[in-house]
């Protein structure tokens, strides 16, 4: 019996497979594989479907927030409200304009950062928030909208794991200041190799992130900033180009395939379901129960993650491989623990307790019986 990967690019590849060798041929032919007429259109497509005034293409999710934290002039002394349970690179490249990130503790039902603790961890040196639309499933992105009016504080969206995702029928990305994009292949709208884009409706924010991302040149030879070299390579912009007009299908096909999940994992005892907010579409670039063994009364209490990770292994023995999207939260990692930093319940408890199955648009419900399946009979005498 084959093994289930968590993702499967392949499948995707073969439905666009002509379409994407054509495009990569003509790039090839073109003899422009940096910058260029690609890679401007598919920044102006990719603008136009986000709903934002200007796309800036650049070479990773990660570099987007660091170009969007530069043109918001956000540096030392400064504070950057973040959740703790999300990727590194959110409070990394906080770090990285030598800003100060605060860790907030998260929505248990959505993953995403809890606008109560956002409240409480300003202070008078607080320039932004970035929220995380983590798993697909965008913040509460009208809470943290008033909040920063309140505050006059800047919102840089981290939507890496949510292209295509909708809070109250708007884009993410269009909803904050900036809005910061991953391509990395994994992602709904994935490259053949690395690849962001940060959206704005500001167009000074626009051509300062341009310029701090092409060395801090505004044109050739004539520096007038320390900058970068951050830039989408015409081959990528090209496969993206083909693939953006199926994002909304294979968008589509992810919900359907985390609707069947919740119909059959429905009545399963020790675990806890994702849910999505009334006000979000979420787009479903993981799909992640909790294995709760604090709650649940047919499983032992652990303050760790074995238990979710015997579980883990059970499904591997199974050939079913799932995921553990994140095993440790940032507060609590080696680079930003500190004793005198306060716990996050929240955060913790999803660190020990997430696990991510299977989820990509090819997905067949044969696979899906086999992953449920598995999932029972791993939960027998855990």
């Amino acid at each position: 019996m084959s093994t289930i990967p968590p993702i499967d690019l392949a499948r995707q590849y073969t439905t666009i497979r002509d379409a994407i060798e054509t495009a990569v041929l003509e790039v090839m032919a073109s003899g422009q594989y940096v910058g260029g007429g690609m890679v401007t259109a598919f920044e102006n497509e990719f603008a136009s479907y986000v709903g934002s005034a200007a796309g800036v293409s650049c070479n990773s999710g990660t570099d987007a927030l660091f170009l969007a934290l530069r043109a918001l002039a956000i540096g030392s002394g400064d504070e950057v409200i973040v959740p703790s349970f999300t990727f590194v690179a959110t409070a990394e490249m906080v770090s990285a304009v030598g800003a100060t990130p605060i860790f907030v503790d998260i929505d248990p039902a959505t993953f995403t950062i809890d606008p109560d603790q956002l409240v409480v961890a300003i202070t008078d040196r607080t320039r932004a928030i970035i929220p995380v639309h983590l798993f697909g499933h965008p913040a509460d992105m009208d809470r943290i909208l008033e909040i920063a009016q309140t505050y006059h504080l800047k919102v840089i969206e981290d939507c890496a794991q949510a292209t295509g995702a909708m809070w109250n029928d708007r884009p993410v990305g269009s909803l904050g200041d900036i809005g910061c994009f991953s391509f990395f292949p994994t992602k709904n709208l994935g490259a053949f190799g690395d690849g962001g884009m940060a959206t704005t409706n500001n167009p000074e924010w626009a051509q300062q992130m341009r310029v701090i991302k092409e060395h801090g040149s505004p044109q050739r030879y004539h520096h007038t900033e320390i900058g970068i070299n951050s830039r989408l390579d015409a081959l990528q912009a090209a496969i993206l180009r083909v693939k953006l007009p199926w994002l909304d299908r294979w968008n589509t096909a992810r919900r359907e395939v985390a609707a069947r999940y919740t119909a059959m994992l429905d009545s399963i005892a020790g675990l806890v379901l994702p849910q999505e907010a009334a006000s979000a579409r979420t787009v479903w670039n993981q799909y992640t129960i909790r294995v709760n063994v604090e709650d649940s009364k047919t499983l032992p209490a652990t303050q760790d993650g074995s238990m979710r990770d015997r579980l883990r292994q059970r499904l591997l023995d199974r050939d079913v491989i799932s995921m553990v999207y994140y095993p440790r939260s940032l507060h609590q990692q080696p680079v930003y623990a500190s004793p005198d930093r306060p716990p996050l319940p929240k955060s913790e408890r999803a660190a020990r307790e997430v696990l991510s199955l299977p989820l990509f648009p090819e997905l067949t419900e044969a696979e899906q019986e086999r992953i449920v399946n598995a999932l029972k009979d791993s939960l027998v005498g855990l």
